[in-house]
């Protein structure tokens, strides 16, 4: 078992999940699945820009579309990317973050474009979305953690005043 370094010394992978909330592969796979929407992180002219884009997963894979613009020059630039998307269940009080790490590749291969057109991805916003991004994953971090009930986000809802 490989041990982690820790300011105390070190311990096994498994006990540091436990104590950090990390979740496994196959977990952070299928919230990803089902959240719609999520950030992707990338830099261009030497500043990190973070957008919100929908997406879909596909064979091992996250899948956006774009319009020409930051996102798809920031890609072709640069194509080292972060992707994150998070959630809060309230009914359990828990709250999860899966940040993917790796590659943005524009899908130009005539064959994977056709197959990426009938994925159930479209735009949210209006106007023309013609091109598809794959991010392929190199890392990933995942993490699942009850969230205290003074740090759920109904704590931090607008109360109206006392009277």
């Amino acid at each position: 078992m490989t041990k982690v370094p820790t300011a105390g010394g070190s311990m096994n992978e498994e006990r540091w999940a436990q104590l950090h909330g990390a979740m496994d592969e196959q977990r952070g796979w299928e919230l990803l699945r089902l959240s719609p929407i999520g950030r992707i992180a990338v830099t261009m002219a030497g500043d990190p820009e973070i957008f919100p884009v929908n997406h879909v997963v596909d064979h091992g894979t996250i899948v956006f579309r774009t319009s020409r613009g930051t996102k798809l020059a920031a890609v072709t630039l640069h194509p080292i990317v972060a992707y994150e998307a998070d959630g809060y269940d309230a009914a359990s009080g828990t709250a999860w973050s899966v940040v993917i790490k790796g590659r943005a590749v524009p899908v130009r291969n005539r064959e994977e474009l056709m197959d990426t057109l009938f994925l159930p991805l479209h735009p949210w916003h209006q106007g023309d979305k013609p091109y598809f991004v794959r991010v392929i994953p190199e890392r990933a971090t995942m993490r699942e953690f009850h969230v205290t009930a003074a740090s759920a986000p109904s704590a931090f809802a607008p109360r109206a005043p006392q009277e």
